[in-house]
């Protein structure tokens, strides 16, 4: 990537310039390095007694979150008149004390000693008392963002809290997502401390124009919905976004949600997407121990699905899982894992569940067909879990003895049509030559 390089570019006349910075291949963004970017940002964002809510990832992201925390803490911390962090759970299970601190890469002792002023707190995405209405999405700008595909007006919510603060300010990383198309900015705010109205609406909007439309692609419809939706927070809106490589520190932006984001969108999509000239008949996607569960297990799906053949056969690998989702559990047992072709064609038996289980349904099981009762999906999904094989087969979900898989036995076998993934779930795997399913022409 050359040499280790500042670079500035004006978003407007009235919004800082964001700043970032690239480490050169095999290197790492220094603490050091990361003090400078933050300190050139903050040259142009006043937080002199601002109160400042600083909004965090849970554990299911790979971030240098800490890091970056404990920077921007010890450069604000006497100018704002508060710090605090909200983890931005989206409908994901609240964190303890301790797992947050964790997450900020200290002890709870620690945090006691070192930031003594700082509250932690957990979105509530679904408490009614924990959330206020700032506006709606008129059923014409649905029209118009969702390319033509839905009109309906879309009730916008979020966490009362930001009412405490007059300063917003994001540390999240920047991934290929299946359903935005690359994770982080504005993100964090819808879905991640939102109620579930937008939620809904946008992941089945993602659902409908299809993952291999949407994953590794920057300006996606679902990417113009949050963008809009996010607009209507009245706060002073930031954002401080790293980007990581299979964990190495590769980038670091701060800027506007939106600026940071497109620029670490972009390294994103240099380094965590990987190319192949062939699809695989089998893949073997190891879920790393942060996904607890299959809603987010599940990203070992989407994350692959792009380079699998035609009839073949991915595997999820997780030999520590046995939730379903501890959140969503009850409703996906109830649909099950479906194409969204199954789904639109039985509209009336289905839309009355959460748009958001119907996306996450449909995500899992990949592309597929619903003709004359019969469905017919693209590959085949084996999941290999603690999760039994009954269990699978009423999710209509392939099951594997997780006992029976050595992940060595699958390494260094690709010239066979085998591939094996270690640690699944935030690369993308995408082939060269797009086939005709993905909006390519074809082999």
């Amino acid at each position: 990537m050359g040499r280790l390089a500042f670079r500035i570019a004006a978003m407007s006349s009235d919004l800082p310039l964001p700043e970032s910075i690239i480490a050169p291949s095999g290197k790492e963004v220094s603490s050091n390095q990361v003090d400078q970017v933050i300190a050139r940002w903050l040259t142009g964002t006043d937080l002199v007694g601002k109160r400042v809510l600083v909004i965090v990832p849970d554990a299911t992201r790979t971030a240098p979150i800490g890091t970056v925390f404990k920077s921007l803490h010890r450069q604000i911390a006497g100018q704002a008149s508060c710090v605090h962090v909200i983890v931005a759970l989206g409908t994901h299970p609240p964190m303890s004390h301790d797992a947050i601190c964790d997450r900020l890469e200290t002890t709870p002792a620690d945090r006691e000693r070192d930031y003594p002023g700082v509250r932690l707190f957990n979105h509530a995405w679904d408490q009614d008392a924990a959330l206020k209405t700032i506006g709606t999405l008129s059923r014409d700008e649905v029209h118009a963002l969702s390319d033509g595909r839905f009109s309906l007006d879309v009730e916008v919510r979020v966490n009362r809290m930001i009412d405490d603060y007059d300063d917003l300010i994001i540390i999240g990383p920047v991934f290929p997502h299946e359903v935005v198309g690359f994770s982080g900015g504005n993100k964090y705010f819808f879905p991640g401390i939102s109620g579930p109205e937008v939620l809904n609406f946008f992941h089945w909007l993602g659902a409908v124009v299809t993952t291999p439309m949407v994953i590794g692609n920057k300006w996606t419809p679902v990417r113009k919905v949050v963008d809009r939706v996010a607009a209507m927070i009245p706060n002073r809106k930031h954002c401080l976004a790293p980007v990581v490589d299979g964990g190495r520190f590769a980038g670091f932006f701060a800027g506007t949600p939106e600026g940071a984001w497109d620029k670490a969108s972009d390294l994103s999509a240099e380094l965590n997407i990987e190319y192949r000239d062939k699809p695989f008949h089998t893949v073997l996607s190891c879920a790393p121990r942060m996904y607890d569960e299959i809603w987010v297990a599940a990203k070992c799906m989407y994350k692959l699905e792009p380079v699998v053949a035609d009839g073949g056969e991915l595997i999820i690998y997780a030999p520590h899982l046995h939730e379903v989702s501890v959140t969503h559990g009850e409703w996906i047992r109830k649909i099950g894992y479906h194409c969204c072709d199954y789904i639109v064609k039985q509209w009336d038996r289905f839309k009355d569940f959460p748009w958001g289980i119907l996306a996450h349904s449909s995500h899992v099981s990949g592309l597929g067909t619903y003709e004359n009762g019969v469905e017919k999906l693209r590959i085949k999904v084996t999941l290999a879990s603690q999760i039994p094989a009954d269990e699978c087969r009423r999710l209509n979900l392939h099951y594997r003895d997780p006992d029976t898989i050595n992940p060595d036995d699958y390494a260094n076998r690709e010239d066979e049509g085998i591939l094996l993934v270690r640690k699944a779930g935030e690369r993308l795997f995408h082939l060269r030559q797009k086939p005709a399913w993905a909006g390519g022409t074809g082999a």
